[in-house]
C-alpha cells in the first residue's frame, strides 16, 4: 500500500475547519489521503457571530467546538499549534511553542512536514498603527477578545450603578471605529443588550440617557463596500435607535476616555471597539518568498494555488484571489471562503494524484446585515435574479440565521443540526436573555 498523502490546513476558521471536515469524512478511514488541521486554538466558534457574543446575545461556551471532538468524529487530525514560519524546500509548517494558562511551555516548538499546504488563517482587524489604538481599543477578532469586550461592559454598568454619585456624562459610552457588518451589527445589539442588562436590578442606569453608541467612519457612508440603498436602509434603522453616526470621520488617536479624529473632533467613551480595515497575520508577509499583498494576503491564481509554490494553497481571508471582470480581489466574507472550500475539497484529491486542477469562480449571494431583534436587511444575488433583489423583516432574519445553520450543517449533518436547534430553544426558556456574567 503507497502511503498516504499528507495533507496539513493551517487555520481553524469557518472554512479550514470545513475542508478538514469534508476530506476527513470522505478519505480519512480509506487511507488514501492523511488530513491534518492546526490551529493555536483548541476551540471554534464561527467569527460572524463575535458581536453578539461580545454584546452578550449569546454565550461563548454555548457555541465553542472542540477541535480534538471534531477530528475524532470525522477521521482527521489535530494538533494545537501556531504557525509562525514555513520552509517550502523542506516542505515543514513551523509551529511556535505552547504555553498553558501559567505561561509553562505545553508544547515545544517543532515543524510538521507536508505534502501539500493549505493556509486559512483569516485575518484581523487592520488599526493603520493609529496612535493608542492597540492599547485602548479592543478588536473583534478571536472569542477571548469578545469576552473581555463583554466583561468591561458589564463591570462598567455595575460600577456606574453602585458608585455614590451620580453618573459623569459620557461615563457609559461607547466608540465603535468602522461601519462595516460589525460595527453596525454590534451597535444595534449593543443598543437592546444594554437594556435588557440594567433590567436586572441596575435600576441607578438609564439607558435612554446614560447609554450612548457612536459609530465612527472614514468612508462617505456606513458599509461603503456594499450596495448603496443597503447602506441607506441600515442608517435609517440606526438613526431610529439614536444610535450616533459619524461618516467622514478618520480616527487619528485612540486614548483611554475616547477617541480623536482628523477633523479635531473628540469623541468620549468608556469602551472603544476597533472594527475598521482588516489584514493577514504578520508572520504572512514574503513568507519563505510567496508573493503577498501589502496586507499580508497571500496571492493565489484561480486554482486557489499560491503564485509562487504548486504545493502550497491558500483561501479565505488571508488570501487574495482574482476576481474575473471586477478591478478587485474576491472578497473577504464567509460565503467566499465557504465556497473556496467546498472546491477544494474536490480538487485536493485531484492535485493528490497529479491531476490538473479546475479553477474557482466565486458567486455573490448577496450580502445581509443583522440589526439583532430590530430588523435584518440586505440583497439577494442568483441565477434567476436580474440584478439584485432587496430584502428585509422577517425573511431577511431567516436568511440571516440559516448562514449559521449552513455552517453547522457543513460540520456536522442534519441530524446533529435539527437536535441542536431544538435544544438551544428549550434552554433558552431557562436562561437570562443576556449574558450576566
Amino acid at each position: 500500500m503507497s502511503k498516504p498523502h499528507h495533507i496539513v490546513i493551517v487555520g481553524g476558521g469557518a472554512g479550514g475547519l470545513e475542508l478538514a471536515t469534508r476530506l476527513g469524512d470522505r478519505y480519512g478511514r480509506t487511507g488514501r489521503l492523511r488530513v491534518t488541521l492546526v490551529d493555536r486554538s483548541r476551540t471554534h466558534l464561527w467569527k460572524p457571530l463575535l458581536h453578539e457574543f461580545a454584546a452578550g446575545s449569546l454565550d461563548l461556551d454555548d457555541h465553542a467546538l472542540d477541535y480534538l471532538a471534531q477530528a475524532r468524529w470525522h477521521h482527521f487530525r489535530f494538533q494545537l499549534g501556531e504557525m509562525v514560519g514555513l520552509d517550502r524546500r523542506r516542505k515543514a509548517v513551523k509551529v511556535a511553542p505552547t504555553l498553558d494558562e501559567d505561561g509553562s511551555e505545553l508544547i515545544p516548538g517543532r515543524e510538521i512536514g507536508y505534502d501539500t499546504l493549505v493556509i486559512a488563517v483569516g485575518s484581523s482587524t487592520n488599526d493603520f498603527g493609529t496612535p493608542g489604538a492597540r492599547e485602548h481599543a479592543i478588536s473583534l477578532d478571536e472569542s477571548a477578545q469578545a469576552d473581555e469586550f463583554h466583561r468591561r461592559l458589564v463591570n462598567a454598568c455595575i460600577r456606574a450603578n453602585a458608585q455614590n454619585g451620580p453618573l459623569r456624562p459620557d461615563q457609559l459610552n461607547v466608540a465603535i471605529i468602522g461601519a462595516g457588518a460589525t460595527g453596525v451589527e454590534l451597535a444595534a445589539e449593543l443598543h437592546k443588550t444594554t437594556r435588557e442588562l440594567v433590567a436586572y436590578g441596575l435600576d441607578r442606569i438609564d439607558p435612554e440617557k446614560d447609554v450612548k453608541l457612536t459609530i465612527i467612519e472614514a468612508a462617505p457612508r456606513i458599509l461603503p463596500a456594499l450596495p448603496e440603498r443597503l447602506s441607506k436602509a441600515t442608517l435609517a434603522l440606526l438613526q431610529e435607535l439614536k444610535v450616533q453616526v459619524l461618516t467622514g470621520e478618520r480616527v487619528t488617536r485612540v486614548g483611554p476616555d475616547g477617541v480623536t479624529t482628523a477633523g479635531n473632533r473628540s469623541v468620549p467613551a468608556e469602551l472603544t471597539v476597533w472594527a475598521a480595515g482588516i489584514k493577514a497575520p504578520d508572520f504572512l508577509k514574503d513568507i519563505d518568498g510567496l508573493e503577498t499583498t501589502r496586507i499580508n494576503q497571500l496571492v493565489v491564481h484561480d486554482t486557489l494555488v499560491t503564485t509562487r509554490d504548486p504545493h502550497v494553497f491558500a483561501f479565505g481571508d488571508c488570501a487574495s484571489c482574482p476576481w474575473p471582470g471586477h478591478d478587485r480581489p474576491v472578497p473577504a466574507t464567509a460565503q467566499a471562503a465557504h465556497q473556496q472550500a467546498s472546491h477544494l475539497a474536490k480538487m485536493l484529491p485531484r492535485h493528490a494524484d497529479g491531476k490538473p486542477l479546475k479553477p474557482w469562480r466565486y458567486r455573490d449571494f448577496g450580502s445581509l446585515i443583522s440589526l439583532g431583534e430590530y430588523s435584518t436587511v440586505g440583497t439577494l444575488m442568483g441565477a434567476l435574479l436580474r440584478g439584485s433583489l432587496f430584502v428585509e423583516g422577517l425573511f431577511a432574519r431567516f436568511m440571516y440565521v440559516m448562514l449559521y445553520r449552513m455552517h453547522l450543517y457543513a460540520l456536522h449533518g442534519p441530524a446533529k443540526v435539527i437536535l441542536d436547534t431544538l435544544a438551544r430553544m428549550i434552554t433558552r426558556r431557562t436562561e437570562p436573555r443576556v449574558k450576566l456574567h
